[in-house]
């Protein structure tokens, strides 16, 4: 059997041209982790020709085309309160307090308390001691929305008004929802959904939180602040718009959207699969548990300033920790610490991971299915959508 086979994939939209960086650049020198990278993947020991700091100090500096400002709008965002200020537009007035001696405002009558409803879930509830539901993991979306519900139809696990079918199954999203894409507030929107229906069917659909999730929190939360790397000073609002960030999608962010975006865990453990975003082991530096990495990350997001939130982004935008003949061993030292047998992650496209970029006749790159590798410890979920490839849905485990 083929991997064609077992993952053949629906009839994939097309809705947005996939012109944007496929790998994220970051204002230093290498964003990859290991130091002896293997030979015939065109990188460099020091930075990757499709980014870095080369390719930092080309086009830092350029016009942003995508997602940038109009010449002339600045644009004012804070976490939790958004809002914009351009030259012909004034800002808001603040509410005024009631005039002393002023009448109240009228009162509106709540009417007799409501009777409790009895709740009518779509699928049957697990009965006591009854096995879990079928696992499924997704892959990056990068506001893809048309391929995600196209995705999520062919796997039957929503119907065609794009509501929860899939009763009690488990799914987990592998995080960067935003970016490149024509519609990550749309994706979001739609997990969240997905999140409650689920729910109410007796399964779940949850998510973890990726790279871009960090920075589209920061370039919300610290816009144009400086933040310091070890290339100088910047800042995530420039990060962001140089990584594909779309700035339809940071005008309509909205608190509930932070809210849950800022209490995504980074790790999760499931059926032995150690689910993460990046393939890198930065994980490690913070926390010994799942627990503990959790924590740390939500304590970064809750607590702490520009410069450790910029650093947490910059640990978790490392990647290919699994790739080469060191690959095993770094799996091996994740999985002793947090549990499983093996490691699920997204984050790396698969492209990348194989070699198979470019096609020698410039048809898109193949992604037959999930990749698996790393003495078959690591499953790459990243099917390539920014570059023409798939977004992958894959029922665990894979073989």
């Amino acid at each position: 059997m083929t991997p064609e086979d077992r993952f053949p994939g629906p009839d994939q939209p097309h809705s947005g041209p996939r012109h944007h960086q496929d790998l994220d650049v970051l204002p230093y020198g290498s964003y990859y982790e290991p130091s002896e990278p293997p030979t015939g993947y065109g990188y460099d020991e020091t930075y990757s020709g499709y980014g870095g700091a080369h390719y930092l100090e080309q086009h830092w500096h350029a016009p942003i085309h995508h997602g940038a400002h109009p010449a002339g709008h600045d644009a004012t965002v804070q976490l939790g309160t958004l809002h914009q200020a351009g030259p012909e537009q004034a800002a808001p007035e603040p509410p005024q307090a009631p005039a002393a001696g002023g009448e109240d405002p009228p009162t509106i009558e709540l009417g007799p308390p409501l009777t409790e409803q009895p709740v009518n879930f779509p699928y049957p509830q697990p009965e006591p001691g009854e096995a879990p539901g079928p696992l499924y993991v997704i892959g990056d979306v990068h506001g893809y929305l048309d391929e995600l519900l196209a995705a999520l139809r062919h796997a039957s696990l929503i119907d065609a008004d794009g509501h929860w079918a899939a009763g009690r199954s488990r799914v987990w999203f592998l995080g960067d929802f935003t970016d490149r894409g024509p519609d990550g507030i749309g994706v979001i929107d739609l997990v969240m959904q997905l999140a409650a229906e689920a729910a109410a069917a007796g399964g779940y659909c949850r998510a973890l939180m990726g790279n871009h999730e960090l920075l589209f929190l920061g370039a919300a939360k610290y816009g144009d602040e400086p933040v310091q790397s070890t290339a100088g000073t910047a800042s995530f609002l420039a990060a962001w718009r140089l990584n594909g960030g779309q700035q339809h999608d940071l005008d309509r962010l909205e608190s509930h959207h932070i809210s849950w975006l800022s209490r995504l865990p980074a790790m999760a453990l499931e059926d032995g699969h150690l689910l993460l975003h990046s393939d890198t082991t930065a994980y490690l530096e913070y926390g010994e548990s799942i627990a503990e990495v959790n924590d740390a990350v939500h304590n970064v997001l809750a607590d702490e300033g520009a410069d450790e939130w910029w650093d947490c982004f910059r640990r978790f935008t490392k990647r290919f920790a699994f790739r080469g003949e060191n690959g095993p061993a770094a799996v091996h030292e994740l999985l002793g610490a947090y549990g499983g047998y093996r490691v699920v992650h997204g984050h790396s496209p698969i492209p990348y991971l194989t070699g198979a970029v470019h096609a020698d006749d410039g048809a898109p790159p193949h992604v037959p299915g999930p990749y698996i590798y790393a003495d078959e410890l690591a499953v790459a979920m990243d099917g390539g959508v920014t570059m023409d490839g798939r977004l992958l849905i894959a029922r665990l485990p894979v073989n």
